[in-house]
């Protein structure tokens, strides 16, 4: 029986380590988070490269929280406007920050 008392609170105090091992905090994501992230981030990809105008173009896509930051080179300043509505239009997407250059 004290066996089992002690085996139940290893298994309890293990659980709360590993509850706390993925939550998040001011400066890192949580594992929900990340995921969420990577899957907005395949998006915004995916929307800027069906893009006719875009696909061409060397856009790179991060996100963190939910907010996406373009940055790369394109060829007018059409583009970078274009870059950030079309980031924009996809779901989950909080917020975009554009740090596209022109070539």
């Amino acid at each position: 029986m004290n066996l089992s008392k002690r085996m139940f609170a290893l298994f309890i105090a293990a659980a709360m380590l590993f509850a706390a091992g993925c939550a998040a905090t001011s400066t890192r994501e949580s594992t929900g988070e990340y995921i969420d992230d990577a899957t907005i981030t395949s998006k915004v990809k995916t929307a800027i490269f069906q893009d006719a105008s875009l696909k061409v173009a060397e856009i790179n896509v991060e996100t963190y929280k939910s907010v996406v930051q373009l940055s790369g080179f394109v060829r007018d300043r059409a583009d970078i406007a274009r870059a950030s509505s079309v980031a924009r239009s996809v779901r989950g997407v909080a917020s975009v920050k554009n740090d596209i250059r022109l070539k």
